[in-house]
């Protein structure tokens, strides 16, 4: 039977493979949030992000290779932050609808509790 650790675990990895995913399926709506400064295309960036999330979300899978993916999972969540501080930069100059531009603060807060849902991951995983 699995544990409530393993049970998080596993429900972190379904999260970040999904949104890994979701960069192959639908990556027009994760290319704008790159900023145009970066080297290299904007597709690119997105199909990089991508690959890391279902990549950490193995990682985090496997009981094995748990504690460092969730310090990854951390690192991963606090480095796409700046991508949705854009977001809510972009909805507001570009006059997105109301509900558009709340989902995109409504992000901002939500880091947080991934961030600390990976480490919380991270710190219960098997030695």
């Amino acid at each position: 039977m699995a544990t409530t650790d393993s049970r998080r675990a596993i429900a972190l990895a379904l999260l970040l493979g999904t949104a890994g995913t979701l960069h192959f399926v639908v990556p027009k709506q994760f290319d704008s949030l790159v900023p145009k400064e970066l080297p290299g295309g904007r597709r690119l960036w997105t199909y990089l992000s991508g690959v890391a999330e279902a990549t950490v979300a193995l990682a985090v899978a496997l009981p094995r290779t748990r504690r460092l993916g969730g310090l990854l999972a951390a690192l991963l969540f606090v480095a796409v932050f700046p991508g949705n501080v854009k977001m809510v930069v972009d909805y507001e100059r570009k006059g997105k609808p109301l509900p558009a531009r709340a989902i995109a603060w409504g992000r901002l807060p939500l880091q947080w509790p991934l961030v600390t849902w990976a480490l919380n991951v991270r710190d219960s995983a098997p030695r």
